[in-house]
């Protein structure tokens, strides 16, 4: 499997959408230089207030740009970063991934799948019933979350926007990604 980035984006405050760029600097165990997202213990402001030395499984945010595709025909004000993801992908069902996939992004950058963003009540600010369209129940009864993945940085280097991406998988059997 190949994909591509379409977009990078990160925000050195905490805002729900953040700026776009055309190259970020990854750093190992930290994340995209300059986003308040990076770090080797969690910095998301709710995990913080529960326990600030757990470990950043959260580092990096990717999101399948199809989604956004999908979501703007709805009528959706959706643009890359708009989602407070760090990553826009193109061609790549990154929801289907297991846990532990590893992404090469460029010729430095890899990133370790752990699992999936659990979007919250925010995503109505951008536009009413979003979180329903993100968060929902199949006929099956099972919960849906279509917010995106989050990885950590197992390798750092120069990432630009459409450097490709190669994914391997992790050895089996897969684990499906779960909240993080």
């Amino acid at each position: 499997m190949v994909g591509r980035v379409a977009s990078l984006s990160l925000s050195p405050r905490y805002t729900f959408s953040k700026a776009t760029t055309e190259r970020v600097r990854v750093i190992r165990g930290l994340g995209f230089e300059g986003d308040v997202h990076a770090g080797e213990t969690v910095k998301h402001r709710s995990r913080v207030a529960r326990d600030p030395t757990q470990p950043n499984l959260r580092q990096v945010h990717l999101i399948p740009g199809e989604l956004l595709d999908e979501l703007a025909a709805e009528g959706f004000d959706v643009f890359p970063g708009r989602l407070g993801e760090n990553v826009l992908t193109r061609d790549l069902d990154l929801h289907a991934l297991p846990t532990g996939t590893r992404l090469a992004l460029g010729p430095e950058v890899v990133l370790e799948l752990t699992g999936l963003r659990n979007p919250c009540g925010q995503l109505n600010g951008v536009g009413p019933g979003l979180m329903k369209r993100l968060v929902f129940e199949n006929e099956a009864g099972e919960t849906i979350r279509r917010g995106g993945v989050m990885a950590i940085a197992t390798a750092g280097g120069e990432l630009s926007r459409g450097d490709e991406i190669r994914v391997s998988l992790p050895d089996e059997p897969h684990r499906p990604l779960e909240m993080v």
